[in-house]
């Protein structure tokens, strides 16, 4: 008998098992690698102006970096920007990894975060120089933060 027609050891029962945990199992994978943004509060939002440092252009989220003065709380420092979408998602929206530069002046509309570390969900900037708001949510299946 050649190995193609030998029959498996698994007993049937256990096969259709396996089978129907995997078919559960695979749907729920995308969701358990995605994270939730229940650490920002947005019953705390925040607009402050920065100087842009970098924007990490990078999945699953970008980051904008950015350097303020003191900001309610806070004292002067770096702070770190989650924008909830993916960079090709943003790429649709009409941004590119270059539309903030290193030095660009800023005003950011944020949620904080919980734990009270300089960081935030974004949710818009002004560019100053030029007036251009930058904002989320204009594609389909998106949404600005609250």
């Amino acid at each position: 008998m050649t190995s193609a027609t030998k029959p498996s050891p698994m007993p049937p029962r256990f096969r259709r098992l396996l089978a129907v945990a995997l078919v559960l199992a695979v749907p729920a994978m995308p969701l358990a690698a995605h994270h939730s943004f229940a650490m920002f509060d947005p019953g705390r939002p925040m607009t402050f102006q920065a100087t842009v440092k970098t924007l990490q252009w990078t999945a699953p989220h970008a980051i904008l970096w950015v350097q303020a003065g003191p900001v309610g709380g806070y004292d002067a420092g770096l702070w770190s920007l989650e924008l909830p979408t993916s960079p090709g998602n943003l790429s649709k929206m009409g941004w590119s990894r270059t539309v903030l530069k290193p030095g660009d002046k800023v005003v950011v509309d944020i949620n904080p975060m919980r734990d009270g570390r300089r960081a935030g969900q974004f949710k818009k900037a002004r560019i100053v120089a030029t007036g251009k708001v930058l904002g989320i949510g204009t594609i389909p299946g998106t949404q600005p933060p609250k």
